[in-house]
C-alpha cells in the first residue's frame, strides 16, 4: 500500500528551512494578488463592464479563485513542498506537464518582476523628475535580490511589511469610502450621501453581458498570486496548521477587499467618469476630498510593485530548485547558502529579470510581446493545473486505500470543485482569444506549451531513460 507515501511527504523539506509562521504565508497570499493592477486596472474592467457588471466579474472571480484555493489547500497539507503546484502536476497528470507548468511559470513571473521593478522607476518620477527612472529601478532591484539573498524569513518578513501597507490602504478606504457613500463624509458635486444611485444609472450592463466576461480576463489576471502561498509552503512552520487557515483567511479576505472596493467605487464615481487608463481609487480619493489623493495612492502603487516583486523573485527562485530537484533542470540550481537559499537560483532569476528590461527596450513590439504573452498564461496554467492534481490526487489516494477522514485539508464536494475550477479557467483561457488586447496570449502562448511537452518527451524524458539504463547495467 502506498497511503504512506502522501503522508511522509508531509516532513519532507528538501534541505529548505522551515521559517516561515502563519501570518507570514497569510500576508504573503495577499501581497502576490494585491498588486498595481487592482488600483489601476480595476478602471478598464469598470469601463469595460459598467458598474454593476464590474463587481459581478469581481464576485466571478473571486468564486474562482476560491475554487481553486480549495484544490490547493488539500495537496500542499499532503505535501508541503516549494515546488507546490509543479511537483503535483509532474507527479498526478504528467511529467511533461509538470515541465511545462514550471517553466512558463518560472518565465511568467521573472518578466513580471522585470515589469514591476521598472514601473517603480518611473512612478518615482513624480517626486523626483530630475533622477532617472533607472536609477531607481536599479536600488528597487538591488534592495530586492538582498532580500531575498539573506534567507527566506527576511522575504518573509519583508514581505509581511509590504502586504500590510496595501491591506491597510484598502481597508481605509472602504471605511471611508462607505461612510462617504452614506452621507457621513462630503463628496464633491453631491449635497447628500449618493448611497447607491451611481451603480445602476446606467443599466446593469452597459455593453452587455459579453463585456462581462471580457473583463473577467483581466480581473483573473489581477488575482493570480494566491497560489504563491502553496509554493511558500516548503519553508512553513507546522504547514499542516499554517496552510489551512492561511487559505481560507486570504480566500474570503480577498473577496472582501475586492468586491466591497469596487462597489465603493463605482458607488461614489459615475461610471462615465471613469477611465480605463486612469486609478478610479484616486477619482474616489479625490472626490470625497482626500488631500493629496495622487501622492498617497503612488505610494501605495510603488509598495505594491515592491511586494509583488519581491514575491515573484522569491517565487521564481523556488521554482527553479524546483525543477532541478525533479531533474527538468541542471542539478546546480540545487545548492543552498548556509542560510537555505538557492543563491545560483536566485541569480539566475534575477538574470532573467534584467534580461527582460533589457528586451523591454530594443524589441518592444517583438520579443517582449512574446514574453509578456507567456506571463499572461502563467497563473492560469497554474490554476489549471492545480485544479486538475487534485483530482487526480485524491482519485489515487482513494485507489490506493487512502482514508479522505486522514487527509489534513479536505477539497469539498469532490470531484465538482476541481471540476469547476478547472473549467471555469479554461473557458476563460479560450475567450482570451476573442479579445483585440489578449489573443496574443493565446497565439503565442499555446504554441509555447506544446514546444515544452515537446521538449521533455524529445530530450528530458529520454536523457532520463539513457541514465536510469546505465544505472541497471552498474548494479548487474
Amino acid at each position: 500500500m502506498k497511503v504512506g507515501l502522501y503522508m511522509a511527504e508531509k516532513s519532507t523539506q528538501q534541505g529548505l528551512k522551515r521559517v516561515m509562521k502563519s501570518r507570514h504565508l497569510f500576508m504573503i497570499a495577499l501581497g502576490g494578488v494585491i498588486g498595481a493592477g487592482f488600483f489601476n486596472a480595476s478602471g478598464f474592467t469598470i469601463s469595460q463592464s459598467g458598474p454593476v457588471g464590474a463587481v459581478l466579474a469581481y464576485m466571478l472571480g473571486g468564486l474562482i479563485m476560491y475554487l481553486v484555493m480549495l484544490c490547493l489547500g488539500e495537496l500542499t497539507v499532503a505535501m508541503p513542498v516549494a515546488g507546490s503546484f509543479q511537483t503535483y502536476t509532474a507527479k498526478y497528470i504528467h511529467p511533461s506537464t509538470g515541465f511545462t507548468v514550471g517553466w512558463i511559470y518560472w518565465i511568467g513571473w521573472s518578466s513580471t518582476v522585470a515589469y514591476e521593478i521598472v514601473s517603480i522607476g518611473f512612478l518615482m518620477q513624480r517626486w523626483f523628475p530630475g533622477i532617472s527612472p533607472w536609477l531607481w529601478s536599479l536600488i528597487a532591484g538591488i534592495l530586492l535580490f538582498s532580500v531575498n539573498a539573506l534567507s527566506a524569513r527576511s522575504f518573509a518578513e519583508t514581505e509581511f511589511w509590504f502586504a500590510s501597507i496595501k491591506v491597510i490602504t484598502i481597508v481605509l478606504f472602504i471605511l471611508i469610502g462607505g461612510a462617504a457613500i452614506f452621507g457621513f463624509v462630503p463628496i464633491k458635486g453631491e449635497t447628500t450621501g449618493p448611497l447607491f444611485k451611481h451603480l445602476t444609472e446606467f443599466g446593469f450592463f452597459p455593453h452587455g453581458v459579453l463585456a462581462v466576461i471580457v473583463a473577467m480576463m483581466a480581473v483573473n489576471y489581477s488575482l493570480g498570486g494566491t497560489e504563491l502561498v502553496g509554493i511558500a509552503a516548503g519553508e512553513s512552520e507546522s504547514p499542516e496548521k499554517t496552510i489551512p487557515k492561511a487559505i481560507n483567511q486570504t480566500a474570503y479576505r480577498i473577496i472582501l477587499f475586492f468586491v466591497l472596493s469596487m462597489i465603493i467605487v463605482v458607488s461614489i464615481v459615475p461610471w462615465k467618469e471613469i477611465k480605463p487608463d486612469a486609478s478610479p481609487f484616486v477619482s474616489a480619493m479625490d472626490m470625497i476630498g482626500v488631500p493629496y489623493a495622487a501622492d498617497i495612492m503612488n505610494f501605495v502603487i510603488i509598495t505594491s510593485l515592491l511586494s509583488v516583486a519581491n514575491s515573484g523573485l522569491y517565487t521564481t527562485t523556488r521554482m527553479l530548485y524546483s525543477l532541478s530537484n525533479s531533474k527538468m533542470a541542471p542539478k546546480s540550481f540545487q545548492k543552498l547558502s548556509k542560510k537555505g537559499v538557492p543563491l545560483l537560483a536566485l541569480c539566475t532569476s534575477m538574470g532573467i529579470s534584467c534580461i527582460s528590461i533589457i528586451v523591454s527596450k530594443v524589441a518592444a513590439e517583438t520579443i517582449y510581446t512574446w514574453i509578456l504573452s507567456v506571463a499572461g498564461m502563467a497563473s492560469m496554467l497554474a490554476w489549471m493545473s492545480i485544479a486538475a492534481s487534485q483530482y487526480f490526487f485524491r482519485k489515487r489516494y482513494i485507489a490506493e486505500g487512502g482514508k479522505v477522514s486522514s487527509l489534513g485539508f479536505r477539497t469539498p464536494l469532490y470531484p465538482l470543485v476541481p471540476i469547476l475550477a478547472f473549467s471555469f479557467n479554461l473557458i476563460v483561457l479560450i475567450s482570451l482569444a476573442f479579445d483585440e488586447g489578449t489573443k496574443m496570449t493565446v497565439y503565442i502562448g499555446v504554441p509555447v506549451a506544446i514546444a515544452f511537452h515537446l521538449i521533455y518527451l524529445i530530450f528530458v524524458q529520454k536523457k532520463k531513460e539513457n541514465n536510469m539504463g546505465i544505472s541497471e547495467s552498474k548494479v548487474q
